[in-house]
Order: structure tokens, then C-alpha cells, then sequence
């Protein structure tokens, strides 16, 4: 099963990602450094109690990896999260018409 999900992180920022197999465990690959300079600003007690939320936004038993790449850039301008100040994703990079 392929999906494309998103991860929404107790800093409020989110991670569009891609799974081809369609892990349960699988919660993406953001840029750590960007993730633990925004862990760094948390209060104390939410760094030491979170909760990371995985919601599946698409998927399908029968698409090529080429459609779930295009579904995943898709997603990424749709929900934003190439944008800094809301997501983790740094590609595509955003274009003026985002």
C-alpha cells in the first residue's frame, strides 16, 4: 500500500512524506537539525512528554512510484510544509505561485 502521509509534530510544524510499502512505523525523514532547533523552544515539560501525529492523506494499492512522488509534491503545496514557518519540508523549494 502506498501512502502519502502527514506528520504533525508538538511544535505545530508538519512533514508531508511518502511510504511505498505503507509502514505503520514509518514517520518520514525531515532535516533533525531544523526539528531539534524548534524542539529547543518547547517548554520543558512538552519536550519530555509529546506525542507525534501520523495522518494518512492519500493512498493507493495500485499507483506507479512516479504517481505516489507527484501525489507527495502535491501534497507538500497543498498543506504548505515546504513553507518554514509551517512545515519541515525544504523541497520543492517554494515558488511564487505556493
Amino acid at each position: 500500500m502506498k501512502q502519502v502521509y502527514k506528520i504533525t509534530y508538538p511544535t505545530g510544524k508538519i512533514y508531508i512524506g511518502k511510504d511505498s510499502v505503507g509502514s505503520a512505523r514509518y514517520m518520514g525523514s525531515p532535516d533533525m537539525n531544523l526539528v531539534n532547533a524548534d524542539f529547543e523552544t518547547l517548554p520543558d515539560h512538552i519536550r519530555r512528554d509529546y506525542t507525534l501525529r501520523k495522518e494518512i492523506l492519500w493512498e493507493s494499492d495500485s499507483a506507479t512510484e512516479a504517481e505516489l512522488s507527484a501525489k507527495e509534491v502535491e501534497m507538500i503545496r497543498l498543506y504548505r510544509s515546504n513553507d518554514p514557518t509551517v512545515g519541515y519540508n525544504r523541497w520543492p523549494k517554494p515558488s511564487t505561485d505556493d
